[in-house]
């Protein structure tokens, strides 16, 4: 019997390897599916953030900047640069924030030189428009829900904050989720970094954020839940044939036995 025990040994070795594999390749899958969309997110906004600059240098075109200016302007580009840096460097979904924390430095920087070069005071620190961060800074605080939400004060550029009052939909960022496009803040676990970047600055906007996510997230969770399914099912369907496979050749061995 003690050559029993020893078989039973070690068939609950090769069950827990081979659950263990398989459980670290659905990771792998899922954390993989993750990052492809809010980096190309991330790659988007980096983008815009050389639009925008291309478009201050039309305007500065044969101007003469002062100390302030200049710094300002050296500071927008160095920002340009390290974002698409840090970019290039993402391999988990929690890094886009290092290259969104960026942009917003860089877009701050570009509205500084053109407070200076209007001879405006410069502008205060507020953050990017919530309904899209490469709207820029935002400009006041307008209450808004999202469809089956509650309502709340989110920061808001201009035009967003005008449509807003107006009763009219804001200018929202979309993103994938399966076949459907929804705003970025119900796009996903995923997609939280990315606004922690612009808004984990501003402290309570991050809580903010995090309400507008549970409460309208639905069709990223019915994605993601769907997703688990099929590498539920992949999962049962391994683990199924590995241990029949070990059944078959535990039969083999006990093949002869009289027991």
């Amino acid at each position: 019997m003690e050559w029993v025990l020893v078989v039973a040994v070690a068939v609950a070795a090769v069950v827990f390897v081979v659950i263990s594999r398989r459980n670290k390749s659905l990771r792998a899958q899922r954390a993989a599916a993750e990052l492809q969309p809010v980096k190309k997110l991330a790659f988007e906004d980096v983008t815009a953030l050389g639009v925008e600059l291309q478009d201050l240098d039309l305007e500065l075109a044969g101007r003469a900047l002062d100390t302030g200016a200049n710094a300002d302007y050296q500071r927008a580009l160095d920002s340009y640069e390290a974002a698409k840096t840090a970019a290039d460097a993402i391999a988990r979904p929690e890094q886009v924030q290092d290259v969104t924390k960026i942009l917003d430095d860089g877009r701050y920087a570009i509205a500084c030189v053109r407070a200076r070069v209007a001879g405006d005071a410069l502008p205060q620190r507020r953050p990017p428009c919530f309904f899209d961060p490469r709207h820029g800074l935002s400009v006041d605080d307008v209450a808004y829900a999202p469809m089956g939400g509650a309502e709340r004060q989110v920061p808001a550029c201009a035009l967003d904050a005008e449509r807003v009052r107006a009763g009219a939909e804001p200018d929202v960022r979309q993103v994938m989720v399966g076949t459907k496009r929804v705003p970025y803040w119900e796009g996903g676990r995923a997609y939280r970094p990315y606004a922690a970047g612009y808004f984990g600055g501003f402290g309570p906007l991050d809580w903010i954020f995090m309400g507008f996510m549970f409460e309208g997230m639905g069709d990223g969770l019915g994605a993601l839940a769907a997703g688990m399914g099929d590498g539920m099912g992949d999962l049962a369907s391994g683990l199924g044939d590995g241990i029949g496979d070990i059944g078959s050749g535990i039969g083999d061995m006990f093949d002869g036995f009289d027991f």
